[in-house]
């Protein structure tokens, strides 16, 4: 009875054994849309070895003692390799239709091997856009990112933070690749003209968060004069990398460049008399440029900063209009006409109101006017009635007195 025991434990020791060394965990591998893709499959090495790979029970790659078997399609082995126990399949050029699951079988002289590996396909944010749009009539903000998979979150931000409700509209669209373009939509708010519009993208694989934020802007110098052009970042970029271009309806030229940490900075030869940038506030999130003696011909168009970091980019598009001489004192002589004016109106309009008021003062303290014919009437009734009163007066007189006597 002790023998049989043995001779079982002895087996079943064995077996355990060989299916610990034929089969390995599940293994899990993403690899991103139009890469090469590796899924790992290693074994004990041994003479006499053959390599099969499966997806779903279709045959992928083989390799073995017989030529020509060592590549299908788009899937290969490490030929040099496989003898030191690597059977690494490689996959060219992945797409979404080759996720799923892979297994792969290894036969040596010593036994046999399999290993199963979970592929994920991927096609991770590579950037996004924020532009501003008026092609629906109104300001808009558009975010747009291209290419990604699985489909995106799109959410907006502004800073400071406003109390009004942010509702964009956002739109997927899928292409024959199964992969997504995010098109997303917000607008302008009215009577808040200095905000920053934040668009913010994440996937559900757990990859970093992409930010892009805009801010736009107008300002006016004269030509000759010094003008500072603003340029502030966000709170949560830390020592970014500032970037100046201008545009005057052609394509946009480049200024110059800083580095926050080398505390570098390139700017192009055409630029060097006109533009000074500080340095030493760029770190702390301030790149202003200051325009000296802009000239209204080379000067005048839209000037745009960029401060990068990976995966966020914060840009400032600033409409520069330059002044001439001559524009500045036809537009301050408008100016002063236009306060002439208005000190006339106001003062015609004191004077209109002044001539008011002493009227109806008049009308309520003088006393009522009789009419004239009626004055010179009752003017001659009394004439007629001096005449007789002092007879009347004297007998009345008269009486009184002797009465007193009496």
């Amino acid at each position: 009875m002790s023998a049989y025991f043995w001779i079982w434990a002895c087996l079943l020791l064995r077996i355990s054994a060989v299916a610990g060394q034929d089969k390995t965990a599940d293994e899990t591998v993403t690899c991103l849309v139009s890469k090469e893709c590796h899924l790992p499959c290693t074994f004990p090495p041994a003479p006499n070895t053959s390599v099969r790979w499966f997806r779903q029970d279709i045959l992928m790659y083989s390799f073995g003692q017989t030529p020509g078997q060592n590549q299908t399609g788009r899937a290969a082995g490490f030929l040099q390799m496989i003898e030191d126990g690597n059977a690494t399949l490689v996959l060219k050029e992945v797409g979404l239709k080759d996720r799923g699951t892979y297994r792969c079988h290894v036969r040596t002289s010593q036994g046999k091997h399999n290993a199963k590996v979970v592929l994920k396909v991927e096609a991770p944010v590579q950037g996004l856009s924020l532009e501003l749009s008026r092609l629906s009539g109104y300001e808009e903000m558009k975010c747009t990112v291209r290419d990604v998979f699985p489909p995106p979150r799109v959410t907006w931000a502004t800073e400071p933070p406003t109390f009004e409700d942010l509702r964009p509209v956002t739109r997927m669209l899928a292409d024959k690749r199964g992969l997504y373009t995010a098109d997303s939509k917000l607008r302008v708010l009215k009577g808040q003209p200095d905000l920053i519009y934040i668009c913010k993208v994440s996937t559900s694989y757990g990859g970093p968060t992409w930010t892009s934020s805009l801010r736009e802007r107008a300002i006016s110098g004269n030509e000759g004069h010094d003008l500072t052009i603003p340029c502030f970042a966000p709170p949560y970029l830390n020592s970014p990398t500032l970037h100046w271009n201008f545009s005057n309806g052609e394509d946009p030229a480049h200024i110059l460049t800083y580095d926050s940490r080398s505390g570098h900075c390139m700017s192009e030869p055409a630029w060097d008399r006109y533009v000074e940038l500080d340095g030493f506030r760029v770190p702390f999130g301030d790149g202003s440029l200051r325009l000296m003696a802009p000239e209204h011909a080379r000067h005048e168009g839209t000037y745009s900063c960029f401060f990068a970091m990976p995966y966020n980019m914060h840009t400032e598009r600033t409409d520069v209009t330059i002044y001439t001489a001559n524009a500045t004192r036809s537009t301050s002589q408008t100016s002063y006409w236009w306060i002439v004016g208005l000190v006339v109106a106001v003062s015609v309009l004191a004077l209109v109101a002044m001539l008011v008021y002493l009227k109806m003062r008049g009308n309520t303290a003088k006393p009522p006017s009789h009419d004239p014919e009626e004055e010179t009437e009752l003017n001659s009734v009394k004439g007629v009635q001096g005449e007789h009163e002092p007879s009347n007066r004297f007998s009345a007189g008269g009486h009184n007195s002797q009465s007193g006597l009496s």
